[in-house]
This record gives structure tokens, C-alpha cells and sequence, in this order.
């Protein structure tokens, strides 16, 4: 882990840090386990979060081992429907949506100057922004169309520093998703999960929620 002095960014993952927008992925990929006649639980709902889109759907299928029942062509529908359900719950979004915390902290980086670029899986993210108010504060962030590989992987946290021109040892890491916090601890940066600190006890940082999110807090963490 860096001494704090060193912190030069900040790189957001966006689910469940930003906004509860795993609250409608959840919703959607019920819809697709239903359709496809996999038994839908938490403990399914909880190895979706952070990983993309089709990655999710060999997951839920891989449940019951049906992965060899449909086509590429088939999944990629499924997925394109997963999407379009999706969709018609974020377009409901406004910036009341923001999770609590996380504007007086965006804020408060931004005055402090530190940079910010978003690393989510989610291809749909800019959009998500849009309806949050907060794209300006985001205008880096990683194409997860450009990316090889999903996270667990580190590529997406390594670039998330590359395009703000940093060293990983420069930048902090947010997420809620075990799979995020290996990413960004791959990457070489220092990890603050959100969430149960069980689930993410390999972050350098653990809060529980995202109101204890502010940058005195991980200083005091970080010390």
C-alpha cells in the first residue's frame, strides 16, 4: 500500500460505488435465469457484480451447466435482452440516485485536484452518468470494449491510471465487488472496498458504506 502523500488519483468503479445500479442489473438478470430456467439467489446475484456482460450470462448458464444449450447467437440475444431491460430502468435515474457520500466526495477531490477516471465493466456507464449529473467529473474513463479481459484481471484498473498519466502506485481504487478489489490490487494500486468487509478483506481499505468514504477517512486508514 502507498503513503497517502503519494495519492495523485482516484479510480471509480461505478456499480455500487457511484449509484446502486446492481440493484437493476440484479433485476435483469433475474429476468434471463427465469427465461432460461436457472434457480435465481443471492449467492448468483452476488458473483455477477463487477464482471461484463457476457462473462454474467456463461455464469448463470455454467449454474445448472446448460452453456452448451444455446448458440453464440442465442446468447448474444439473451444478453442484448438483459440490456434493453436494463436500460428502461436506468433511463428512471436522476442524480437523487447518487449513493450517499459520493457527491461531497467527488467534490471534494475535484477541489483538491486530484484526478478521476471511471473503470467499470459496464458499457453502458456513460449513459449512467448522464442521468446522475456527474459526466463531468468522469471525463476519462476506460472503453470496456478496448479491454481483453474482465475483471478479476487487472487490466481495466491498470488503464483507468494510464489514461489520467499515472503510475498505479499513484492512484486509489474504489469498488464494492471482490472480483474489482483483486483487479485493482493486480494493478499494483492501493484497493478501498465498500461494502461487507468479509467479502472484501483484501482491500487495503475496508468502509461498510459509502458515506465513510471521504479523503480524511483514508488518510487515517491509509497512516
Amino acid at each position: 500500500m502507498a503513503k497517502f502523500a503519494e495519492i495523485k488519483g482516484f479510480v471509480f468503479d461505478l456499480d455500487g460505488v457511484i449509484t446502486d445500479t446492481s440493484i437493476f442489473h440484479s433485476q435483469a438478470w433475474h429476468q434471463v435465469a427465469d427465461k432460461v430456467g436457472v434457480k435465481w439467489d443471492d449467492s448468483l446475484a452476488d458473483a455477477l457484480k463487477g464482471i461484463s456482460r457476457m462473462d454474467s450470462l456463461n455464469l448463470i448458464l455454467a449454474r445448472d451447466h446448460k452453456e452448451a444449450d444455446f448458440t453464440d447467437a442465442e446468447k448474444e440475444a439473451l444478453a442484448t435482452e438483459k440490456n434493453d431491460n436494463y436500460l428502461k430502468l436506468v433511463a428512471q435515474m436522476t442524480p437523487a440516485n447518487i449513493l450517499p457520500g459520493i457527491q461531497d466526495f467527488l467534490d471534494d477531490l475535484k477541489a483538491k485536484g486530484y484526478l478521476l477516471s471511471l473503470a467499470s465493466a459496464s458499457k453502458n456507464s456513460p449513459l449512467v452518468l448522464k442521468h446522475l449529473g456527474l459526466s463531468d467529473y468522469f471525463t476519462k474513463s476506460v472503453d470496456p470494449a478496448s479491454l481483453k479481459h474482465g475483471k478479476p484481471d487487472p487490466e481495466i484498473f491498470r488503464r483507468g491510471a494510464e489514461i489520467l498519466d499515472l503510475d498505479p502506485a499513484q492512484c486509489i481504487g474504489v469498488e464494492d465487488a471482490a472480483a474489482g478489489v483483486q483487479s485493482i490490487n493486480g494493478a499494483g494500486e492501493t484497493s478501498v472496498g465498500i461494502g461487507n468487509l468479509k467479502v472484501l478483506a483484501a482491500a487495503d481499505v475496508n468502509f461498510t458504506e459509502t458515506s465513510q468514504l471521504t479523503l480524511a477517512n483514508i488518510e487515517k486508514a491509509m497512516a
